[in-house]
């Protein structure tokens, strides 16, 4: 594996930016407070209960999904991530919320996946494959990191016309849902391609499921189209 080389220094200058807005549920990323209750049933419902177990939220930004699983009963959460800024806000937010079982450390996966192989029950890796050079790595990095039998979660946009005119076009430009240039098309992924990287490593794909979004209601909801976001599931093990 590669160690620590991965990352997009623009990228994360990006997301730090605002970094003071994270947990504001009306502010630049309340996209991600609302999708936040259906990335927790979609875990929860694959992998069972988190009680007693060991979880570890790649790309964790300010911490929202972190903190959440914590909530929910992980014996421990580990959220990484690059973006000093976020780590910082993640950190206090947790401290002042009194969620102890929570913990963050800025760390590139790779090099987390060679200091602690099989450590974890499992992994989650939301919206951040498209925000890196070589995302294969990322999830070969997130094989070595679960234990055997251990899930693997990552969530991402697909590459196609639909992903750009409606997480691009519409959410970015015409509904403001999220800050501009927070995507590049050309680094969306396909659910095939992510299928293949995961493959060799070992992880086998139990359950794919798409986000859509109702305008009128500005609710998201989970549904069998994948054309533009999507969650896998990945068990390690044959």
């Amino acid at each position: 594996m590669v160690s620590g080389t991965n990352i997009s220094p623009e990228e994360i200058s990006k997301f730090e930016r605002d970094a003071h807005l994270w947990w504001d549920p009306e502010g630049p990323y309340r996209t991600l407070h609302q999708v936040n209750p259906l990335r927790l049933r979609f875990i929860e419902e694959v992998a069972g209960p988190l009680e007693g177990k060991r979880v570890v939220d790649v790309g964790c930004g300010g911490g929202i999904l972190s903190e959440a699983l914590a909530r929910r009963g992980a014996r421990e959460v580990l959220g990484i991530d690059l973006a000093s800024s976020l780590l910082e806000v993640a950190e206090l937010h947790a401290l002042d919320q009194g969620v102890e079982n929570v913990r963050y450390r800025k760390v590139a996966v790779e090099v987390l996946a060679e200091e602690q192989p099989e450590a974890f029950h499992i992994a989650t890796c939301m919206e951040m494959l498209e925000h890196v050079p070589r995302p294969q790595k990322v999830v070969e990095a997130c094989a070595h990191l679960v234990k055997p039998d251990g899930f693997v979660f990552f969530s991402t946009l697909n590459r196609t016309l639909r992903a750009y005119l409606g997480a691009i076009l519409a959410a970015e430009y015409l509904l403001g849902l999220i800050p501009k240039g927070t995507h590049q098309f050309e680094r969306f992924i396909k659910p095939s391609e992510l299928v293949a990287w995961a493959r060799p490593v070992g992880l086998r794909p139990v359950v794919i499921r798409g986000i859509g979004y109702n305008p009128l209601t500005r609710r998201l909801f989970l549904t069998d189209d994948i054309s533009i976001n999507y969650m896998v599931a990945f068990k390690k093990g044959v």
